[in-house]
Parts: C-alpha cells; sequence; structure tokens
C-alpha cells in the first residue's frame, strides 16, 4: 500500500444544529483513487469539501476533529488556506471554466502565484493541457473562449487549470455525472493516468464509475462512514449488510 497522504480522525461537521458528518475517521494513501459513494445527500460531497475547507465559506458550519494532511493538521489556525487550495485542487460537478480564452484560465493560477514570463507559461500551459489529455483538441485554439468548447472538454480544461498550479492532491465531485458517455470515458481513463502522479478523491453517484476508476471506495450512509476498503473487496466482499445492500440496490 501506498504512504497515507490523508489522515482523517473523528471529523464531525454540523451546518447550524444539523448534524452532517459524524466522527469520520479515514486514511487515504497517496497516488491512489479513492472514491466515496452513498445516496444523495449522505454527507460525501460535505466530507470531501473538508479537505480543502471549503466548508469554511459556508455561514453557521462547525467543524469538530483534526484533518492531516502529510502530517499537518489543515484545520490549525496557522494554516494559510490559500496554499491549502493550491496544494488541495478540487473539480465541480459542473464544468466552471473562466469567460476567458483556453489560454488565460490555465495561466490563471500560475499568474496569481506571480509567474509572468511569457516562455514560463507557455510551458505551464502546454504542460497542462497535455496533461488533461486535451491539448491536441485546444492547440490551435487557445486563445478562443473556454465556453466555445463541448461540457467534456470544458471539464478537461477545469482539470488542467487545477494541474496548472501542481497540486499533489486532485479531490473531484462527480465530475462527469453532467458528461456524455464517451466525454466520462475520457474523463475516466484520465483519472487513471494521473493517479501516477497526484492523489485522488472522487465523489460519485455511479457504483460503475466508482468500480471502474478507484482503488479504495468508501460509502457514506446519513452522515456515517460505513466502510471503507480496497474497491474490489467493497464489491464483491463487503463487510457491512448495509454495503451489501447499497451496492446491490436495495437502498439509495
Amino acid at each position: 500500500m501506498n504512504d497515507i497522504k490523508v489522515k482523517v480522525k473523528d471529523l464531525s461537521l454540523r451546518y447550524g444544529t444539523n448534524l452532517a458528518l459524524k466522527k469520520i475517521s479515514m486514511e487515504i494513501p497517496e497516488k491512489m483513487v479513492t472514491a466515496f459513494i452513498g445516496p444523495s445527500g449522505c454527507g460525501k460531497s460535505t466530507f470531501l469539501r473538508t479537505l480543502n475547507r471549503m466548508n469554511d465559506l459556508i455561514d453557521n458550519v462547525s467543524i469538530d476533529g483534526e484533518v492531516f494532511i502529510d502530517d499537518i493538521n489543515i484545520y490549525d489556525k496557522n494554516i494559510d488556506v490559500v496554499n491549502l487550495r493550491k496544494k488541495v485542487g478540487m473539480i465541480f460537478q459542473k464544468s466552471n471554466p473562466f469567460a476567458k480564452s483556453v489560454y488565460d484560465n490555465i495561466a490563471f493560477g500560475p499568474r496569481i502565484n506571480g509567474i509572468s514570463q511569457k516562455g514560463i507559461l507557455d510551458d505551464i500551459v502546454e504542460h497542462s493541457l497535455k496533461q488533461a489529455a486535451i491539448w491536441d483538441e485546444v492547440k490551435d485554439r487557445l486563445f478562443h473562449s473556454a465556453l466555445s468548447l463541448s461540457g467534456g472538454q470544458q471539464q478537461r480544461i477545469c482539470i488542467a487549470r487545477s494541474l496548472a498550479v501542481n497540486p499533489e492532491i486532485i479531490l473531484m465531485d462527480e465530475p462527469a455525472s453532467a458528461l456524455d458517455p464517451i466525454s466520462t470515458a475520457k474523463i475516466e481513463e484520465l483519472i487513471h493516468e494521473l493517479k501516477r502522479e497526484y492523489t485522488i478523491i472522487i465523489v460519485t453517484h455511479n457504483m460503475q464509475q466508482a468500480a471502474r476508476t478507484s482503488d479504495l471506495t468508501a460509502l457514506f450512509y446519513l452522515g456515517d462512514l460505513i466502510e471503507m476498503n480496497k474497491t474490489e473487496i467493497i464489491f464483491s466482499n463487503p463487510a457491512k449488510k448495509q454495503t451489501e445492500d447499497y451496492i446491490s440496490g436495495r437502498f439509495g
């Protein structure tokens, strides 16, 4: 098993008085794909957002417990959240490229981080688009609006934009749920390629997708972590009846 990248201890989260996550503990290894599955509203996307403190942006949220990335507690008061979100990139369900050119979408993060030399930016843009498996499709359209691309292409632009700032972890919240089957297959193939260099954590409603793309799978239900194990074990021989019932479609 790879080294542990993320360690979560007794994490609970409340929206006001509503307890959305209940004492979640787990370890996530580096350079593997970990999938979170479970019915809608079970806490998996909320939990994903605790890993780069996106829930900090929501009013009336309180969080207890600890999240360690590389043995540093990201909820420590001294943590620079901007740097954290650079290290832990996020891809959303709906692709959200900026209303700028393809080039400017990818160069946006590096520019904010102080890189202004055109040659260096050119290299970062090309490398990131190649990593996101979309360079050949857009290399002649770098200065066209990213919004002129198809949904699947836009999602890969968002992945390239995330890669351009050298993250170590990539969070994906249902990255293919709005895409057609061909675009979905490209995203899944991309996930498989990217895990060579990055730790990937994906939330998906699609159990076949979890089975195809992930090394580890965790089932959430009503704010609880029910079970987490190697994906093939979760899908073929789960320890908990609740997991078996969910996988077989008896609830959820």
